[in-house]
């Protein structure tokens, strides 16, 4: 777009999160909904202001105000209430992607209950709640990522349609709406106690609300839906029960019911560094995020959303045996990148990518997070389907002939393939955890064979990837890596090992900006790009949850509290941090993120309750529904 680098970006951090479990918007701190992709999270964006601010909203706002007072959560919801006050009255607008009813136990595992992907409407309504407003409506879409502008219809009666690659949005309101050029524009005065609505709706055969009333019952199942969702979760007694609940309801709004397949964010191309290069899709399912997920859904008592995804992970693998590290939410496996080069970016990043190039990489960690997974969804549920062993049998096998390869690493790395030590540790997971396997099923030569091959991997990871004492990067570098604070969390070697505690010790000394957790070096690393980037949140915390496996609950602790204070405006985190500035960077909201936070808080937690007592760390973990205890 012309003008789009020129305007005013609202911080990453700032924004709020909607979902329908099929699709989500950002919503920014003015009541401007400024990304919207449909039908699914992966489809063109029709509202693209996020990546270039002349590529389309949605705002609701009161005459003459620009800033509201407050916005929250509805607790225990993904429904956005935002204060404002003028000189004549206050009024709340709530924004919500309605969704259908809970569905019950023993139904379409609380699923929502919608008879097409598309049944749903973003939703807002305004109330007048003292003295007198006057509201304005302006709806500019522009469809295929910002690329073609709308045509318009109707604008009477309050309803109004925009065309354009193929969709049709229909607005439903009781503003007194106008057309004018590529926008909608509405107004309305209300006095208190009196309430306005606005619904866009994507389906021309289901439709969404078409009165004020009807869009109250959307709201009220939309609120209903969220809360006894949570409900059936399993969240400890503590301060920060807070923050588990909210990153739970952050990974529900990112799953895609259809499939059950979680995406990494909802975003793309939100930088690592404003104005750089590092910019990327991440609406798409990462294999290596299933053993977090299934960890976190399993600890905070969801075992339906956690046989969701492994269901939709083992229907990935028995199509595609090779494995890729990442997919559509439909599980579709060519996700080619290119770029958007009529955008200018967020804050000026380009370029601004769809699709994501690393999908074709060698990543050899993929192997360990499958079995992981299965190994840790097999202790949940105390079974593995006879019909499932023969593929979980090649799974290991395929890993063990991938296990002396080099690849790009957890990272990514857009350079040479090396040894990474994260990687072989991930092979010696899946060999680990199949071994585990084959011995509750009783199959002796399987656990004899895996069992002596596991032993082979972990000796030469001791051999080629520790150096003084601590792990490495990869083989052939004396460079830290932040993945390596993975190596006690999965087991690999006992929390009190020296070499882990060295390791751990060494990443807070070495590898930190401003106490928080770098990836890695970049002047140490061939990453194939150039540029700096922020502190990876998803590393700090699991930096926590390191230093409370070799002991140091205090730092633990103490770093867990500085990092749920960094929590965005809404409580939500995107990937990175920039520690100086205290800004979000990169895409928003970051499953991975989320998910490393539940892992960090549960091992704060249990370490406040273990008072001493080594044996109740187990205990804790078993109350929150957790299974890695003993992995």
């Amino acid at each position: 777009m012309g003008d789009g680098q020129s305007g005013h970006f609202p911080r990453i951090g700032s924004y709020g999160f909607l979902s329908d479990c099929h699709t989500s918007a950002l919503v920014s701190y003015d009541g401007s909904v400024e990304w919207l992709c449909l039908p699914c999270f992966d489809s063109p964006s029709v509202f693209t202001a996020l990546l270039d601010r002349g590529a389309g909203h949605f705002r609701i706002w009161p005459k003459g105000v620009l800033v509201p007072i407050s916005r929250r959560y509805e607790p225990g919801t993904l429904i956005i209430e935002t204060t404002w006050v003028t000189d004549t009255g206050w009024a709340v607008v709530i924004d919500s992607l309605s969704i259908g009813e809970w569905a019950p136990e023993g139904g379409d595992s609380g699923r929502p209950q919608t008879g097409h992907e598309s049944d749903s409407s973003l939703l807002r309504i305004a109330h007048c709640i003292d003295g007198e407003v006057d509201l304005r409506l302006e709806c500019l879409p522009r469809f295929n990522y910002g690329a073609e502008a709308p045509a318009w219809s109707g604008g009477e009666l309050g309803i109004a349609v925009a065309e354009g690659d193929g969709q049709c949005l229909t607005i439903n309101t009781d503003f007194e709406l106008s057309v004018s050029g590529e926008a909608a524009h509405g107004s309305i005065h209300l006095r208190e106690h009196e309430s306005a609505f606005c619904a866009i709706d994507w389906d021309p055969e289901l439709g969404g609300p078409r009165s004020a009333p009807e869009a109250l019952e959307r709201l009220h199942s939309t609120r209903d839906f969220w809360r006894e969702w949570l409900r059936h979760g399993d969240f400890p007694d503590h301060p920060w029960r807070i923050h588990l609940q909210r990153s739970a309801l952050v990974l529900k709004g990112l799953t895609y019911a259809p499939t059950g397949a979680i995406v990494a964010a909802a975003t793309t191309s939100l930088p690592e560094t404003p104005g750089g290069e590092r910019n990327w899709d991440y609406r798409y399912t990462w294999i290596r995020d299933s053993t977090f997920s299934l960890w976190a859904m399993h600890t905070l008592g969801f075992d339906r959303e956690a046989r969701d995804f492994m269901e939709f992970l083992v229907g990935v693998l028995e199509k595609d045996p090779g494995l890729q590290i990442m997919y559509g939410v439909d599980g579709r496996k060519d996700l080619t990148e290119s770029t958007l080069d009529h955008l200018s970016g967020y804050v000026g990043s380009r370029p601004v990518r769809i699709g994501n190039g690393a999908f074709c990489q060698r990543q050899n960690d993929v192997w360990g997070a499958i079995m992981d997974s299965v190994y840790l969804h097999a202790k949940a549920i105390r079974t593995i389907p006879d019909h499932r062993w023969e593929l979980l049998v090649r799974t290991v096998e395929s890993a063990i002939e991938a296990w002396q390869e080099p690849d790009q690493g957890i990272w990514e790395a857009r350079g040479e393939p090396k040894h990474y030590v994260s990687s072989k540790l991930m092979i010696w997971v899946a060999v680990d955890r199949g071994r585990r396997l084959a011995t509750d099923r009783g199959e002796p030569e399987l656990v004899e064979r895996w069992t002596e091959i596991a032993d082979q991997i972990q000796a030469e990871i001791l051999e080629r990837g520790v150096r003084d004492g601590v792990f490495r990067q990869h083989y052939e570098t004396d460079a830290l890596d932040a993945s390596t604070l993975l190596i006690p969390l999965l087991r690999f070697l006992p929390p009190d090992d020296e070499r882990i505690r060295a390791t751990v010790l060494a990443i807070e000394r070495e590898l930190t900006a401003h106490g928080l957790v770098l990836r890695y070096l970049t002047d140490e690393t061939d990453d194939g790009l150039h540029g700096e980037e922020g502190t990876f949140l998803i590393c700090s915390f699991w930096l926590v949850s390191a230093l409370s496996e070799i002991g140091e609950a205090a730092r633990a602790r103490e770093l867990c509290e500085r990092l749920l204070e960094a929590a965005g405006w809404l409580d939500l985190y995107a990937e990175e941090l920039d520690p100086v500035s205290g800004r979000h960077l990169g895409n928003f909201p970051q499953a991975f993120t989320h998910l490393a936070l539940i892992n960090a808080v549960s091992h704060v937690i249990a370490d406040e309750r273990r008072d001493g007592d080594p044996g109740q760390m187990t205990a804790v973990f078993s109350e929150m529904g957790g299974v890695r205890e003993d992995a």
